[in-house]
């Protein structure tokens, strides 16, 4: 029984192994090609910079030149930021209301956000952005309250869930001791909430950060984030400065990356205290 575990053991360790591989190399290749030029990148794609094919840092110079690279970043970071906490704030605060408070509702109100969840965007887009154009939400403000629409379903669940598993007797006490609910709230059930809060921020951040669709749809090219900005690298007639936007995917991708490996224990942490439980 011991030498099945353990060869069921390798098995799965080679298949995450084979896995995790299958999400790595295209990054490893977009990286490689950063660093040829645009010629080498669709002749020999696979293969490594040789003498011939580098040209050092050329792409990344002039994708960042021709992208307005800095101001795209400025933009993202502001509407991801501000998305993100916005997110926070408001479904952390929903699921405890919806989770404490019982009736029909509050029922009601956690079915609609569940069902938000399976409503593809597709369906909604064009009545969306012609909404945000009416409403003056077609702006870098303006996104952050159709970001908050959006992401509000999946978050809304996962702090359900985990808000069950906060025993009630703790606000209890905090009631006696003389706490209104918002204090309750901030003061004692926030900071429980601590691992689903990092889950939902990175699951949101990593959504936001590299979503291009509502972004090119509600403020267009005046307002560019880094997803936008990155496409109009293709020119025009089809031409793609390849070398360009190989340069420029590697820098898009950096920060969340580095965002993900600094928050990434809290991940599954979060997922099982809160979607599990609930």
């Amino acid at each position: 029984m011991l030498e099945i575990s353990k060869g069921k053991s390798r098995l799965l360790s080679l298949i995450m192994t084979l896995l995790t591989l299958l999400f790595v190399i295209p990054i490893l290749i977009i990286l490689m090609n950063s660093f040829k030029s645009k010629i080498y990148i669709s002749d020999q794609p696979f293969r490594l910079p040789v003498s011939d094919t580098f040209i050092g840092l050329e792409n990344y110079i002039g994708g960042v030149a021709k992208t307005g690279f800095f101001q795209a970043f400025g933009w993202s970071l502001f509407i991801t930021v501000f998305s993100v906490a916005l997110i926070l704030l408001c479904t952390s605060m929903t699921a405890w209301f919806i989770t404490r408070v019982k009736g029909k509702f509050t029922g009601f109100l956690y079915y609609l956000f569940v069902f938000a969840m399976i409503v593809p965007f597709q369906m909604v887009m064009f009545t969306m952005s012609k909404i945000a154009n009416i409403l003056y939400l077609d702006n870098p403000v303006g996104i952050i309250f159709i970001y908050l629409g959006f992401g509000s379903g999946l978050s809304v669940f996962m702090f359900s869930g985990f808000v069950k598993s906060i025993p009630l007797e703790i606000e209890e006490a905090a009631l006696i001791d003389g706490c209104n609910p918002l204090q309750t709230f901030f003061r004692i059930v926030l900071p429980v909430l601590k691992p689903t809060v990092i889950t939902v921020a990175i699951l949101n951040t990593m959504w936001i950060w590299n979503d291009y669709l509502l972004p090119y749809l509600v403020i267009g090219t005046e307002y560019r984030t880094i997803p936008v900005a990155i496409q109009y690298l293709r020119g025009g007639y089809g031409s793609i400065d390849m070398g360009a936007m190989m340069a420029m995917l590697v820098l898009a991708i950096v920060p969340i990356i580095i965002f993900y490996l600094t928050c990434q224990k809290y991940i599954i942490k979060g997922v099982a205290a809160g979607a599990v439980k609930g």
